[in-house]
């Protein structure tokens, strides 16, 4: 089965696009496009991506598409629509007419209402998604996690995939809450997770793969490699950790699973939850 990265992003670098690209991250603030991953994934022993949007607009969304149909490597794209809108549905029948188009996210960490995703106009776009076979990425942090399962208990059958293992506060070396809610979370078993943007969570230079350990066997242990799916969050990643060397932390840290366990977190989660 072929290993699939299914987090990253494509930017063309304009500082008003990307203001949460801070002076810390100054090493991601140029372009990052299709060449410049091509040759870094396939040496770090990587078949396929999934290329998830940065920006929240239709422009964002459109441009993704046309890089996936002019790069084979490019499985699918998690892309950004207006789920509030009242048009949503006549928007989704003409982007999600494109196959590659497999998913679409909000990011929701960063909203003054950290219960934004129960608004009723935000789920009556959630509600619009299976029609079209879409999944949907929840970008959250550790402290959405009970508003996430409360989300996830209205769209019983919405596929929904959690980016970063919800951003726990690995910085602090902090667990709880987050340990209870992830494993509460994980009961539902339309919820799958990624394994990705754990080394940003951590201090950028002095983080350790022990520090990171006990946040990966937790995920481990509530999802099982069968709802659990490999991702780099490159070129994000790059201010903490080169994409090799996550690659291979990951593949250091399931060693231990069966050899069809280990491909199934590896890239066949990932082709099932985005139908890839």
């Amino acid at each position: 089965m072929p290993v699939i990265d299914s987090h990253h992003h494509f930017w063309r670098y304009q500082a008003e696009d990307f203001g949460w690209i801070n002076d810390a991250m100054r090493a991601i603030r140029r372009d990052f496009l299709p060449a410049d991953l091509a040759q870094t994934m396939r040496t770090a022993g990587v078949d396929g991506v999934v290329s998830v949007q940065a920006r929240q607009s239709l422009e964002e969304t459109r441009w993704l598409l046309e890089l996936a149909g002019e790069n084979a490597f490019v499985r699918g794209v998690v892309g950004w629509v207006p789920l509030v809108s009242p048009d949503i549905e006549k928007i989704l029948a003409e982007y999600a007419a494109n196959p590659k188009l497999r998913a679409v996210r909000h990011v929701l960490q960063n909203l003054p209402d950290d219960r934004h995703m129960l608004r009723e106009d935000f789920n009556r776009g959630i509600q619009a998604l299976r029609a079209h076979g879409l999944a949907y990425d929840i970008l959250i942090f550790e402290r959405h996690l009970p508003v996430a399962i409360e989300f996830a208990d209205r769209h019983p059958q919405q596929v929904f995939v959690l980016d970063h293992i919800a951003k726990p506060r690995i910085k602090d070396n902090l667990i709880e809450p987050w340990a209870k809610n992830i494993r509460e979370l994980a009961r539902r078993p339309h919820v799958y997770c990624k394994i990705s943007g754990l080394v940003t969570e951590a201090d950028f230079t002095n983080w350790t793969e022990a520090q990171l350990q006990p946040y990966v066997e937790t995920v481990l242990e509530a999802f099982g490699p069968q709802r659990l799916m490999f991702g780099s969050d490159w070129p994000v990643c790059l201010v903490a950790c080169k994409y090799a060397r996550w690659a291979n932390l990951v593949r250091g840290w399931i060693k231990k699973l069966s050899a069809s366990e280990q491909a199934r977190l590896l890239g066949e989660t990932a082709i099932e939850a985005y139908r890839l």
